[in-house]
């Protein structure tokens, strides 16, 4: 009976505090295998990287691709923080220096082919000369991609194909599953070649795992708190398969892991040490009312979306904007988020519907939010630009909007995914990317002020 030992990781979102301890728990883990003539992979399912973290965003993801080297991993997939927070151009860099596989079948260029950095299945051949097949998909968000440069293809379609290419050449195959639990589910369903599904996206837990027919999935929730261990047993078929999670923070620490996150948080604050501007004034923040920031904000949205009126949470900024020499660093810190602009196209009726939801919603300002892009604490209260509504009447820019008749809205994506305004989930709208809201404000701050 021949036994096979996968590690992975999921949703490390660049929380890193713990990664010492993982790191070397996962090189003795591969250490103890190798001495016992046991087979070890170890893989992560996406979202290893989060632009809010100072030492990712200094260098777009790339030191993270020197901690997953560092670790030994064999495997990874994108998820949508590698596909959908990165320019294309800076997505083709990222993996330059991989020492392992990026595993990915629904992502392409437009023409249809597969980057050149990415795999749509791996077949690793085992020291018993088990063939072990890996396939791996991401989340679609095709407006997204699209807009990037991309070409992202339904997963299920791909991974079929994936799935049945492998198994001409695998004896297992496995799945780095970076769409979610319900998708994990619907895929153990409709294909049972497919003996252990990793996931990821959802930071679902799934401390033992969960079957569908025979497939195992697993879960092991976000931010680095656990890695999952699966072993397949295998005497020409599988005979069994399992899975636990290990909670990081019981792993023994690591000589220096402190001086080492505050050495990467150092290294990224350095980087990061550049002005970009200089103000003439103090700008304040305020999460519960108007603010001179958000005012400067507002300005920086409507000028670089060209829009006719805007909204969105003051809750984004988390510090002020001091008078003199601004940097990126400072910038980053007020505006962490990987968030993006959208613009709509709005007539009379529909920003009436978003001016009555707003008032409605007395409890968003202290609401505490987590996910959605947003990095803050609290949603803060939800401000209006340049439009109003007054004496029955909807005014853009001061001039009564007729019905029918559209207007330019600029907000933020967040607000796009159906949890605060689901009308406008459904309705057209276009992602200004791939700048973020701190890339918004810096362009225009320069612009103002020299």
């Amino acid at each position: 009976m021949e036994t096979i030992h996968i590690y992975h990781t999921n949703d490390v979102h660049s929380h890193l505090d713990s990664w010492p301890r993982t790191r070397s728990y996962l090189q003795e883990r591969r250490a103890f295998h190798e001495q016992h003539d046991e087979a070890c992979l170890i893989v992560d399912i996406g979202d290893f990287i989060d632009r809010s973290n100072i030492f990712t965003e200094a260098t777009l993801g790339k030191s993270s691709i020197t901690l997953l080297n560092e670790a030994n991993y064999d495997a990874v997939t994108i998820g949508n923080n590698e596909g959908i927070t990165l320019a294309k151009e800076a997505l083709n860099q990222l993996y330059t220096e991989a020492k392992f596989n990026v595993i990915v079948n629904n992502l392409k260029e437009p023409d249809g082919k597969m980057p050149t950095w990415v795999e749509p299945y791996h077949v690793y051949t085992l020291a018993s000369g088990t063939k072990l097949g890996v396939v791996a998909a991401t989340a679609p968000f095709p407006d997204y991609y699209n807009n990037l440069g991309w070409k992202i293809e339904a997963p299920f379609t791909r991974l079929h194909e994936s799935i049945a290419q492998a198994r001409k050449e695998a004896d297992i195959i496995i799945c780095l599953s970076h769409l979610g639990l319900h998708s994990d589910e619907r895929l153990a369903e409709q294909e049972r070649d497919v003996t252990l599904i990793f996931g990821s996206h959802t930071h679902h837990v799934l401390e033992h795992g969960k079957y569908i027919n025979q497939t195992l999935l697993t879960g092991g929730g976000k931010y680095g708190r656990y890695i999952g261990h699966s072993i397949i047993h295998y005497d020409g078929m599988v005979q069994q398969v399992e899975t636990e999670l290990i909670d990081t923070t019981t792993l023994p620490p690591e000589r220096g892991e402190h001086r080492e996150v505050a050495a990467q948080q150092r290294y990224g604050e350095e980087l990061l040490d550049v002005e970009v501007f200089e103000t003439t004034r103090f700008y304040n923040k305020e999460w519960y009312h108007y603010s001179k920031l958000s005012h400067f904000f507002a300005e920086a949205l409507l000028d670089f979306s060209g829009a006719d009126c805007a909204f969105f949470n003051a809750g984004i900024f988390l510090t002020d904007m001091k008078k003199g020499a601004v940097t990126a660093l400072d910038i980053h810190r007020m505006l962490p988020h990987p968030i993006n602009a959208c613009i709509f196209e709005l007539n009379e009726a529909q920003l009436r519907d978003i001016l009555a939801i707003i008032e409605r919603a007395e409890e968003w300002p202290r609401r505490e939010l987590r996910g959605l892009g947003f990095r803050g604490t609290v949603v803060g209260k939800m401000l209006t630009y340049h439009f109003k509504q007054q004496d029955g009447h909807i005014l853009v820019n001061d001039k009564i909007l007729a019905p029918g008749e559209t207007v330019k809205v600029a907000t933020l994506d967040m607000f796009t995914f159906g949890w605060f305004f689901p009308a406008l989930k459904a309705l057209p709208k276009t992602y200004l990317l791939p700048q973020f809201l701190r890339d918004i404000l810096t362009i225009y701050g320069h612009k103002h002020f020299v």
